[in-house]
């Protein structure tokens, strides 16, 4: 069989209607969305606010929330510097998660440099969270609660809707990383009280070096410091000749993730159903995180007395990973799996499989068959 591709929480193929979407931007519609004299940039401007209308549609806001950016890292470091920046006066506590992506922790380990004050709270077993723990975490002197949607390498979801109602009973900004869940889960930045998240195209089959960050302008109106100067674009948030062609790819995405989201999950479900019975019925094969709270195309699996990379290397044609994306090549056990109390060998025992909108069943029942292989040999 040719490889088979279970990394999707890494990244996304660009989906062929995104690219066909995105290919007139590159040639005849070409103009610079900034440019205001004349038909060329005119067109690629209404292109940008098009776009801008589908990627709020996705989360429930309104269009002049939504900034561009080059993808998930920068607009959490946008969101979170800039809002410590604008509103450090009101207080420099900030509360985030020990399982948090390093784009947040590696953030705020900045900011703490700035004089913030880093809270990271604990998790349980199965990756879900204390909502009585963080209520009493939460000070008078508390900016800010920064928790992830979704887990990238367990896929565990948080209660986000308890920890917005919460937060904002508490006069407490809410950030919550995104990334994960948008196109995967249903969700509606107000109806949830997230004040400020984040989402990159290429999770969603569009283009790498495109994403937006949403920051909330009414019920709270939310101010936060450019972290980029020169030009003053995207309403002097974030400075920078847009990339049309990828602005625009990301709204395909995001329109197609809203029409396609619940079938997509539902197919995802059911092969990584497959995969996890046909898995764990072998003995000695565990599943880390919740397996209730969480996305429906990620399951994160323990070989007991086997090294990751043994699975990994073994495993091919069949692409799947060790921890997050961003971390894969440090050989170092996941921070998620030790946060949620793994020892460094179940975490080095541990992999990672992501399904996605390609996925086919014929793919998982080959996956199967290599993975008992490798288990039977051992």
């Amino acid at each position: 069989m040719k490889s088979v591709y279970l990394d999707y929480n890494a990244t996304t193929p660009v989906d062929k209607r995104v690219l066909e979407r995105m290919l007139p931007y590159f040639s005849e519609k070409f103009g610079n969305a900034s440019s205001k004299t004349h038909a060329f940039g005119w067109a690629a401007e209404e292109a940008v606010e098009q776009a801008r209308e589908k990627v709020a549609a996705l989360i429930g806001c309104e269009k002049s929330e939504i900034y561009f950016t080059s993808g998930s890292t920068e607009g959490i470091n946008l969101a979170l510097k800039g809002i410590f920046e604008n509103y450090c006066e009101k207080g420099k506590h900030i509360i985030s998660y020990q399982t948090e992506h390093m784009a947040v922790l590696d953030t705020l380990s900045f900011l703490k440099t700035k004089g913030a004050d880093i809270t990271l709270l604990p998790v349980h077993r199965d990756g879900t969270i204390d909502l009585q723990l963080l209520k009493n975490t939460i000070r008078k002197d508390t900016l800010m609660v920064a928790a992830m949607y979704a887990n990238n390498e367990t896929g565990v979801v948080f209660p986000v809707k308890e920890i917005g109602e919460l937060c904002r009973r508490m006069d407490v900004f809410f950030f919550s990383d995104t990334t994960q869940a948008a196109g995967k889960i249903p969700f509606h930045v107000k109806e949830d009280s997230i004040d400020a998240c984040v989402i990159s195209a290429h999770k969603i089959y569009g283009p790498k070096g495109v994403g937006a960050v949403y920051i909330s302008r009414k019920h709270p109106r939310l101010s936060v410091a450019a972290q980029i100067h020169g030009g003053g674009h995207e309403r002097g948030i974030r400075s920078g000749t847009l990339n049309v062609p990828g602005i625009v790819g990301l709204g395909e995405a995001c329109a197609l993730a809203e029409q396609e989201l619940l079938s997509d999950s539902m197919n995802q479900s059911r092969l990584r159903t497959l995969l996890e019975q046909s898995l764990t019925v072998q003995g000695n094969v565990f599943i880390n995180g919740n397996i209730k709270d969480r996305l429906c195309n990620t399951t994160n699996l323990m070989f007991k007395d086997l090294k990751s990379e043994e699975i990994i290397k073994n495993i091919r044609p069949v692409a799947v990973a060790a921890g997050s994306a961003c971390t894969s090549a440090m050989q170092q056990p996941s921070h998620v799996l030790k946060a949620m109390g793994l020892n460094d060998d179940e975490s080095y025992a541990s992999v990672r499989f992501s399904l996605g909108r390609f996925t086919t069943e014929e793919e998982i029942n080959y996956t199967i068959e290599k993975v008992k292989s490798i288990l039977n040999k051992n």
